[in-house]
Protein backbone atom coordinates (compact mmCIF):
# COMPACT_ATOMS: atom_id res chain seq x y z
CA UNK A 1 0.00 0.00 0.00
CA UNK A 2 1.86 3.21 -1.06
CA UNK A 3 0.98 6.61 0.96
CA UNK A 4 -0.86 9.49 -1.17
CA UNK A 5 0.83 12.89 0.09
CA UNK A 6 -0.88 15.93 -0.82
CA UNK A 7 1.63 18.41 -1.24
CA UNK A 8 1.40 21.93 -2.28
CA UNK A 9 4.65 23.53 -4.30
CA UNK A 10 4.69 27.37 -4.45
CA UNK A 11 7.19 28.86 -6.33
CA UNK A 12 7.29 31.23 -9.20
CA UNK A 13 9.87 29.89 -11.33
CA UNK A 14 8.60 27.30 -14.16
CA UNK A 15 12.42 25.70 -14.43
CA UNK A 16 12.10 24.81 -10.91
CA UNK A 17 8.97 23.45 -10.85
CA UNK A 18 9.31 21.77 -13.89
CA UNK A 19 12.94 20.21 -11.55
CA UNK A 20 11.11 19.57 -8.74
CA UNK A 21 8.06 17.76 -10.43
CA UNK A 22 10.65 15.68 -12.18
CA UNK A 23 12.67 14.73 -8.85
CA UNK A 24 9.10 14.09 -7.20
CA UNK A 25 7.70 11.44 -9.66
CA UNK A 26 10.82 9.52 -9.79
CA UNK A 27 9.91 8.56 -6.33
CA UNK A 28 8.04 5.46 -5.03
CA UNK A 29 5.22 7.22 -3.43
CA UNK A 30 2.23 8.18 -4.62
CA UNK A 31 1.65 12.08 -4.43
CA UNK A 32 -0.79 14.89 -5.42
CA UNK A 33 0.92 17.93 -6.40
CA UNK A 34 -0.98 21.03 -6.35
CA UNK A 35 1.25 24.11 -7.77
CA UNK A 36 0.68 27.78 -6.92
CA UNK A 37 3.05 30.36 -8.17
CA UNK A 38 2.87 33.25 -5.84
CA UNK A 39 1.70 34.25 -2.11
CA UNK A 40 -1.09 35.05 -3.18
CA UNK A 41 -2.46 32.11 -4.97
CA UNK A 42 -1.13 30.36 -2.10
CA UNK A 43 -2.97 31.95 0.41
CA UNK A 44 -6.59 31.84 -1.47
CA UNK A 45 -5.56 27.83 -1.89
CA UNK A 46 -4.73 26.87 1.60
CA UNK A 47 -8.04 29.12 2.45
CA UNK A 48 -9.64 27.12 -0.43
CA UNK A 49 -11.03 30.59 -1.79
CA UNK A 50 -12.44 31.41 -5.41
CA UNK A 51 -11.28 28.82 -7.99
CA UNK A 52 -9.67 26.60 -4.86
CA UNK A 53 -13.07 25.93 -2.90
CA UNK A 54 -12.19 22.16 -3.33
CA UNK A 55 -8.47 22.22 -2.64
CA UNK A 56 -7.00 19.52 -0.80
CA UNK A 57 -5.41 20.28 2.49
CA UNK A 58 -1.46 19.87 2.13
CA UNK A 59 0.62 17.53 4.26
CA UNK A 60 3.11 19.55 3.45
CA UNK A 61 4.19 22.61 1.99
CA UNK A 62 6.91 23.53 -0.43
CA UNK A 63 7.95 27.16 -0.27
CA UNK A 64 9.85 29.50 -2.04
CA UNK A 65 11.12 32.70 -0.44
CA UNK A 66 11.38 35.25 -3.58
CA UNK A 67 7.85 35.62 -5.39
CA UNK A 68 6.03 38.48 -6.81
CA UNK A 69 2.65 40.20 -5.10
CA UNK A 70 3.10 38.19 -1.50
CA UNK A 71 6.57 36.71 -1.03
CA UNK A 72 7.37 33.54 0.68
CA UNK A 73 8.12 35.31 3.83
CA UNK A 74 4.69 36.65 4.14
CA UNK A 75 2.80 33.50 3.41
CA UNK A 76 5.01 31.46 5.91
CA UNK A 77 3.71 34.09 8.63
CA UNK A 78 0.18 34.08 7.43
CA UNK A 79 0.14 30.54 7.56
CA UNK A 80 2.00 29.82 11.05
CA UNK A 81 -0.48 32.56 12.37
CA UNK A 82 -3.71 30.79 11.18
CA UNK A 83 -5.13 28.40 13.37
CA UNK A 84 -6.10 26.64 10.66
CA UNK A 85 -3.19 26.14 8.94
CA UNK A 86 -0.32 26.10 11.34
CA UNK A 87 0.22 22.25 11.82
CA UNK A 88 0.76 22.00 8.37
CA UNK A 89 4.81 21.70 7.92
CA UNK A 90 6.38 24.01 5.54
CA UNK A 91 9.78 23.26 3.90
CA UNK A 92 11.65 26.75 2.86
CA UNK A 93 12.88 25.45 -0.60
CA UNK A 94 14.68 29.03 -1.97
CA UNK A 95 17.73 29.92 -3.62
CA UNK A 96 18.43 32.53 -1.05
CA UNK A 97 21.31 31.25 1.50
CA UNK A 98 20.84 34.90 3.08
CA UNK A 99 21.61 34.10 6.79
CA UNK A 100 18.69 36.84 7.25
CA UNK A 101 16.31 35.10 5.40
CA UNK A 102 17.25 31.80 6.95
CA UNK A 103 17.09 33.24 10.75
CA UNK A 104 13.53 34.92 10.00
CA UNK A 105 11.96 31.53 8.57
CA UNK A 106 13.42 29.78 11.60
CA UNK A 107 11.69 32.03 14.10
CA UNK A 108 8.39 32.18 11.72
CA UNK A 109 8.52 28.73 12.42
CA UNK A 110 9.37 26.82 9.46
CA UNK A 111 10.15 23.70 9.86
CA UNK A 112 13.09 23.37 7.79
CA UNK A 113 15.07 25.40 5.53
CA UNK A 114 16.75 24.41 2.18
CA UNK A 115 18.55 26.21 -0.55
CA UNK A 116 18.22 25.10 -3.69
CA UNK A 117 21.23 23.94 -5.53
CA UNK A 118 22.04 25.06 -8.92
CA UNK A 119 23.16 21.99 -10.42
CA UNK A 120 20.45 19.85 -11.46
CA UNK A 121 21.53 16.59 -10.14
CA UNK A 122 22.20 17.95 -7.11
CA UNK A 123 18.48 19.57 -7.00
CA UNK A 124 17.18 16.63 -7.61
CA UNK A 125 18.81 14.65 -4.59
CA UNK A 126 17.71 17.86 -2.37
CA UNK A 127 14.19 17.56 -3.56
CA UNK A 128 14.59 13.23 -2.93
CA UNK A 129 15.86 13.71 0.48
CA UNK A 130 12.89 16.52 1.60
CA UNK A 131 10.48 13.81 0.31
CA UNK A 132 12.30 10.81 2.01
CA UNK A 133 12.12 12.63 5.33
CA UNK A 134 8.96 14.34 5.22
CA UNK A 135 6.94 11.40 3.56
CA UNK A 136 9.04 8.65 4.63
CA UNK A 137 10.33 8.92 7.97
CA UNK A 138 8.28 11.85 9.75
CA UNK A 139 4.97 11.55 11.88
CA UNK A 140 2.66 14.80 10.51
CA UNK A 141 0.20 16.03 12.39
CA UNK A 142 -3.37 13.94 12.32
CA UNK A 143 -5.16 16.97 10.39
CA UNK A 144 -2.24 16.30 7.66
CA UNK A 145 -2.10 12.59 7.73
CA UNK A 146 -1.76 11.68 3.72
CA UNK A 147 -4.65 9.19 3.06
CA UNK A 148 -3.54 5.69 1.59
CA UNK A 149 -4.20 4.31 -1.82
CA UNK A 150 -4.34 0.46 -2.97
Amino acid sequence: MARLIQLLLVDDSPEDIDLTMEALASMKLANNISVVHDGVEAMRFLRREGQYSEAPRPSVILLDLNMPKKDGREVLEEIKADHELKDIPVVILTTSKDEEDIVRSYKAHANCYVSKPVDMRQFEKVVRSIEDFWFAVVELPPGSRPNHIE
